[in-house]
């Protein structure tokens, strides 16, 4: 899969959530959009990582007390 492939996947999902709101406007949609993507990118790579913390940071390009913290905040720490 292509970095293409998935930026046409988020902008799809974007357009849907703006046809969803009818007309209403978004508000935080920054974070509530870091949020819904973060998590999912974490829980997938820690799974292809095979839980390790250190693998998993240096693919994502985080420190891993920085990674510890954002799986702490999603609740994904097993």
């Amino acid at each position: 899969m292509s970095k293409k492939h998935i930026e046409d996947c988020v902008r799809s999902s974007l357009d849907s959530y703006f046809r969803d709101l009818r007309g209403t406007e978004p508000d935080g949609m920054y974070e509530m959009l870091v949020r819904v993507v973060e998590k999912p990118l974490l829980d997938v790579v820690m799974t292809r990582a095979e839980g390790n913390q250190s693998k998993a940071a240096q693919w994502l390009g985080l420190n891993r007390n920085t990674l510890r913290k954002k799986l702490v905040e999603h609740k994904l720490l097993k």
